[in-house]
């Protein structure tokens, strides 16, 4: 496999499990994320069984350094074929009237802009070789419109539309842009854990499949298909890898009573 994976805030939770899947699949893999420690220890792990492996530190609120990330790959590996956009700030949970406008904007340079800088620096390269595969991450917490975290909800539906108006305008040169909105264990979910263990048995109960999905087991073989040829015929999607929970959707609302 020559092809070249771009992974956004890929030292744990979803990014490292897509970091993993896609080495494993032999995948050429750019890990990027804040974390250096975790980035490096990363990257030293998977290069024990694909050497093509490389970390490099990128902060996606920083248009710059974004932009460096995507020319960076393309210097090293000729090719950025797959842009994986995972990286987002985190969100304080507060009221929307209390919400500041920083806190909106630095969900709009993470979770929105970062992703848009990134498709813009790859897209020559994936045009010019009439091949392209873009997965943006997304949320249930837009869909739904969750309560507590209206800053990060705005901007992932955000993202949202630019995945499907970019999947409308680059279909035409081979580049296909598509969105998952995942139901995973995660950093933040293992905080809510421990620190609302009841909370998040009730989140369980409200998801068809009664349990939130494993990074690695349930999510990464979705965005390595949506990376494959065989799903050349998709684009500008949506898909719920959630274990059936945006159904009738999670009633957030309640899990704060």
């Amino acid at each position: 496999m020559d092809q070249v994976t771009v992974i956004t805030g890929a030292a744990d939770g979803l990014g490292k499990a897509f970091a993993t899947r896609f080495s494993g699949a032999g995948y050429r893999v750019m890990i990027a994320d804040i974390n250096d420690d975790a980035g490096e220890a990363l990257a030293t792990e998977l290069r024990a069984s694909n050497t093509r492996v490389e970390y490099r530190h990128c902060d996606v609120t920083k248009k710059a350094e974004v932009e460096a990330l995507v020319s960076d790959t393309l210097e090293r590996f000729g090719a950025v074929d797959v842009l994986v956009n995972n990286a987002v700030p985190p969100a304080a949970l507060s009221p929307l009237e209390q919400k500041s406008d920083e806190e909106f904007q630095r969900q709009l340079d993470g979770g929105f802009f970062a992703a848009r800088w990134a498709m813009n620096a790859a897209f020559h390269a994936m045009k010019e070789r009439g091949f392209g595969r873009i997965i943006n991450l997304c949320s249930l917490n837009g869909v739904n419109a969750h309560p507590q975290t209206a800053d990060y909800n705005v901007a992932k539906e955000a993202l949202r539309a630019l995945t499907r108006s970019a999947a409308r305008e680059w279909a035409p040169y081979g580049i296909t842009v598509n969105a998952i909105c995942p139901g995973a264990v995660t950093a933040a979910f293992r905080a809510m854990q421990e620190f609302a263990p009841r909370m998040a048995e009730r989140v369980n109960k409200q998801i068809p499949m009664g349990y939130m999905g494993d990074p690695y087991e349930d999510i990464s073989g979705v965005a390595l298909f949506l990376a494959s040829t065989e799903a050349r015929y998709m684009t500008g999607n949506t898909l719920y890898v959630d274990g059936g929970g945006h159904i009738n959707g999670i009633n957030w609302a309640s899990l704060f009573d």
